[in-house]
């Protein structure tokens, strides 16, 4: 029997396994929950995952908000 060398399969399905267990999430706060509070539970999280990306490239929050506020007209 040929034994498995986990992190190269995971490193070549990551996608899967991440959607995977996105899913199982989505289904257990659903269930738990309901659809529209699992549905704002996950557009928390969305903007989180943004606000960190943003954080990690080095851009600050500072430019996110003024180019979220700032008068277009000038």
């Amino acid at each position: 029997m040929q034994e498995i060398n986990w992190s190269t399969f995971i490193s070549q399905h990551w996608g899967k396994i991440l959607g995977g267990l996105i899913g199982l999430l989505f289904a257990i706060l659903v269930l738990n929950y309901g659809f529209l509070s699992s549905v704002f539970i996950f557009a928390c999280m969305g903007a989180g995952l943004f606000i960190g990306w943003r954080l990690d490239l080095g851009k600050g929050l500072g430019n996110l908000f003024n180019n979220l506020f700032s008068n277009r007209n000038d």
